[in-house]
């Protein structure tokens, strides 16, 4: 039996569509539940976001004390993307084996962990070291995530709570600025990461009394999934598994697979149709057929210059402000926050159209693939602008250019619909560990040009000379330019190319045997 699509009504004052808000507040235990796992997921991708942001925050008084050059942070700021790819798509094939609940615990004490050697006086090899195994711990944070929420709602109410979860990234780093700069300001650069590390051990303790893992997981039981009113998970490629209780419960299972593959060809309609309709029955596919379709390496491109994007910001652009658009130090923690404010924004709006559209039978294709991919094609346009402006016109610029980038969650989740529920966390995560890659260029990117345009730091307590400043404006917009190009041919790319309903035609002929 397949889970109602209708409204449903409560009380004289009409109808009240379910899985929305309102309903988790006045109707249902499992709304309920979802929308509060929702929410404590936000608050662990702020603290995830926040975990990179801090090394921007601590940049100056950190170079200063350790005597690091512009490269040698960079390269420390690349470091935190070392083992994030590995890590992610490690832990994303496990995550089909293990409940995520329990891969989100470990990952929330890990992060806490890892933020106390710097607090107890460790230098940059300290710092490296420790960026590193972050980056480690981290790296699954973006699908781990989206996989768990999405295990508590049907596939076309899942653009909404994934736009959340992916709000936390933006939040992170807005609601840290300020917080960070205040502990800096009032008990040194150290206790920024002393501070994070409290905040992450508390996370912890309420994810281990209250995380559970959904109704529409693959980890779940018959007897939840039945109480959901959904149908028993999908087959494996090739058809329903042996059943030892005689020929006719074999035959009644291949007829339920021939069932469930008429109806993924019904709805799908030759990649015409919208993979939301049946995004729950997609049946197990060979991996690698997913990992070298065009609508992965187009989500993998793209999410490799959201990812350059976000290096940026959390390691080089308070530096930017304080040289470039002359920001004092006071401004820095707010100014800061305005490109995840604009991210924010965008994910929200981007997730309530996906949904509006979905809801109205728009192919995932056009209401979120391509949503996604137009907007990269206005934060590219803004990167090549940047270099031609200066003060407040350039933080507007950055602001939307960066801000635009940050919607990278729209990209998993797009290539999730494509693909059952067991296979989505390893999906996802190879797909983030390969776009990560972007994270590791760009600090390092940066700090190379800023070297060879001739940027050395100043010492402490001294303003930067004119010449410093022209050489580090020299080195950024040549990063600028570079990145704006590359975000225009790949938000190209994405618009064509990132359509998960024509992909789910194609894989599910290995699934139920054309």
């Amino acid at each position: 039996m397949s889970a109602p699509s209708t409204p449903t009504r409560h009380g004289p004052g009409g109808d009240i569509p379910p899985h929305t808000l309102r309903a988790a507040v006045v109707h249902g235990r499992m709304n309920r539940r979802a929308w509060t796992v929702t929410g404590l997921l936000v608050v662990f991708q702020i603290i995830n976001f926040a975990d990179k942001a801090v090394i921007g925050l601590v940049a100056g008084p950190a170079m200063q004390e350790l005597q690091l050059t512009a490269g040698e942070f960079g390269f420390i700021g690349s470091a935190f993307f070392f083992l994030f790819a590995v890590a992610a798509v490690a832990v994303g094939f496990l995550a089909g084996k293990v409940p995520t609940r329990w891969i989100l615990l470990v990952m929330g004490v890990s992060w806490a962990v890892l933020q106390f050697p710097i607090l107890l006086g460790g230098g940059a090899a300290v710092l490296l070291v420790t960026r590193i195994l972050l980056g480690a711990a981290e790296g699954p944070a973006t699908p781990i995530s989206l996989q768990h929420v999405h295990g508590w709602f049907p596939a076309r109410e899942r653009g909404l709570p994934s736009s959340l979860v992916a709000i936390g990234s933006t939040l992170g780093p807005i609601l840290a600025a300020p917080a960070l700069a205040f502990v800096i300001a009032n008990y040194g650069w150290r206790w920024a990461f002393g501070f994070l590390g409290i905040v992450g051990l508390l996370w912890s303790v309420v994810w281990f009394l209250v995380g559970r893992d959904g109704p529409h997981s693959h980890n779940a039981s018959p007897a939840e999934r039945e109480a959901a009113g959904l149908e028993p998970e999908a087959p494996e490629a090739g058809g329903p598994a042996d059943d030892d209780d005689g020929e006719s419960e074999a035959e009644a299972g291949a007829g339920e697979s021939e069932a469930r593959a008429a109806r993924i060809r019904s709805a799908l309609r030759g990649g015409r149709g919208s993979v939301a309709e049946v995004a729950d029955l997609l049946g197990i596919v060979p991996i690698l057929r997913v990992l070298g379709s065009g609508m992965f390496v187009a989500a993998v491109l793209a999410g490799a210059g959201c990812f350059w994007a976000m290096g940026f910001l959390t390691t080089w652009s308070p530096r930017y402000l304080t040289a470039v658009v002359d920001l004092s130090p006071e401004a820095i923690g707010a100014v800061s926050t305005f490109p995840w404010v604009l991210g924010a924004a965008a994910l929200l709006v981007l997730g309530y159209a996906s949904r509006f559209l979905m809801r109205r039978g728009v192919t995932v294709h056009w209401a979120l693939g391509s949503l996604f991919g137009a907007t990269l094609l206005v934060s590219g346009a803004s990167f090549l602008v940047l270099p031609h402006v200066t003060g407040g016109a350039a933080v507007a610029v950055l602001t939307v250019g960066a801000g635009l980038a940050m919607i990278y969650p729209l990209a998993p989740t797009a290539v999730a619909f494509a693909v059952c529920s067991r296979q989505r966390a390893a999906v996802m995560a190879t797909l983030t560990g390969l776009a990560s890659i972007g994270g590791v260029i760009a600090p390092v990117m940066v700090g190379r040009f800023m070297d060879r345009a001739g940027f050395l730091p100043t010492p402490k307590g001294q303003p930067v000379p004119p010449e410093m400043v022209a050489a580090l404006t020299e080195g950024m917009n040549t990063a600028f330019w570079m990145i704006g190009i590359y975000l225009l041919v790949v938000g190209a790319i994405s618009v064509l190319l990132l359509n998960p309903d024509r992909t789910a035609h194609r894989l599910q002929r290995f699934a139920y045997n054309g």
